[in-house]
């Protein structure tokens, strides 16, 4: 479970930044902002021991 969570903080986080550090990174628009809020719901999820 920790892993699915840091893939999707890493993949936000590639998204939210990656236009500023490489031009040619694809624009991947709001979706991105969705894997960070599935990523905070499993870690809070998994805190609790309910997954």
């Amino acid at each position: 479970m920790t892993t699915v969570i840091i893939i999707l903080v890493i993949l936000w986080l590639l998204g939210f930044f990656g236009g500023r550090v490489i031009p040619n990174f694809p624009k991947t628009g709001s979706w991105i902002h969705t894997l960070i809020v599935i990523a905070i719901i499993l870690l809070v999820l998994n805190l609790l021991h309910i997954i």
